[in-house]
C-alpha cells in the first residue's frame, strides 16, 4: 500500500447515485446535479450536500421543497453538462433536451427523462455543513425503462456505473424494514 493525499480521501467514500435536483423559484424550473447524498434511514429521508454557490439553492431554500431525479448511465454527458453551467443564465430543460412534468405535492418538476423521482420537502438545514435534509412527499419509478444503471461520481472527474445485482434477502430479512424489528 503506498499513502493517499489526504484531500483526496473523499473519493475512496463518495457516495451515490449522482441526482439531479430540481427546483422552482416561482418563475422557472431550474436542475442542479448533485453527487454528495445520504439516506436517513428506512424512512424517506435524505440529506444532500449544496449551497449558496448553486444557482438552485435561494429556491429551495425559499420554497422549502426539491424534486431529487434518479438519471441513469445512458444520460451521463446531459448530467455532467447540467452541472458545469448556470441556471442564472441557462434555461437548462431547454438546452439539455428534458421534459419537466409535474409533481403530485410540490411545484417543482420531475424529469420525465429520469429512471426515477422523489418529491420532497426541505425539513431542515445544516448550515455549518451546507446538508439540505429532505422528507420524501411522493415518489415515481419508470419500471418499463431499459436502462437502469445509476451512476456514481468518484469525485475526481471519473464515474462508476452500477453493475451486477446481488440478492441476499434471505440473509437480511430480519434486518429489513418489515421484518418485526
Amino acid at each position: 500500500m503506498h499513502e493517499l493525499e489526504l484531500g483526496k480521501a473523499f473519493t475512496l467514500i463518495e457516495p451515490g447515485p449522482v441526482v439531479l435536483v430540481t427546483t422552482h423559484d416561482g418563475k422557472k424550473d431550474n436542475i442542479m446535479t448533485i453527487s454528495w447524498t445520504m439516506v436517513m434511514d428506512f424512512t424517506p429521508v435524505f440529506a444532500i450536500t449544496t449551497g449558496a454557490w448553486n444557482h438552485s439553492y435561494a429556491a429551495l431554500r425559499k420554497n422549502r421543497e426539491c424534486v431529487i431525479a434518479i438519471p441513469t448511465v445512458d444520460m451521463l454527458d446531459k448530467v455532467v453538462g447540467i452541472g458545469t453551467c448556470s441556471g442564472k443564465d441557462t434555461d437548462k430543460f431547454g438546452k439539455f433536451k428534458l421534459t419537466a412534468a409535474p409533481g403530485k405535492v410540490v411545484k417543482a418538476p420531475l424529469i420525465k427523462e429520469c429512471f426515477a423521482n422523489i418529491e420532497c420537502k426541505v425539513i431542515a438545514i445544516v448550515k455549518k455543513h451546507n446538508i439540505v435534509i429532505l422528507e420524501a412527499v411522493a415518489a415515481w419509478i419508470d419500471s418499463t425503462r431499459k436502462e437502469k444503471r445509476m451512476v456514481h461520481a468518484v469525485g475526481d472527474g471519473t464515474f462508476i456505473v452500477d453493475g451486477r445485482k446481488m440478492d441476499r434477502k434471505k440473509m437480511m430479512a430480519s434486518k429489513l424494514p418489515g421484518a418485526g424489528r
